[in-house]
């Protein structure tokens, strides 16, 4: 799953990035461009606080480039109440 998610992040930063230079983006993020390529190859996921950097540069949120942005299914879809799933005992 974890493996999973750093392929999809680094999907993400690519395509954000566009025809954007690495050195030019990494600058502007104040990260080295060791640091941009490894998130965009998939080997590491940035602290939180280069996470924020990151959104903020792309106009984006941190949820919608670090996270899934589909409900768990713990989770449910929002919609639901704290006490729709509870059943009556007795």
């Amino acid at each position: 799953m974890i493996f999973d998610m750093k392929e999809l992040i680094a999907k993400r930063l690519i395509e954000l990035r566009g025809a954007a230079g690495r050195e030019e983006t990494a600058k502007a993020i104040r990260i080295s461009v060791s640091a941009l390529q490894m998130y965009e190859n998939a080997q590491r996921i940035p602290k939180d606080e280069i996470k924020v950097r990151i959104a903020n540069h792309y106009k984006k949120t941190v949820q919608e480039i670090f996270f899934d942005p589909e409900p768990h299914e713990t989770c449910g879809d929002g919609r639901q109440s704290a006490t729709s799933d509870r059943k009556e005992v007795g």
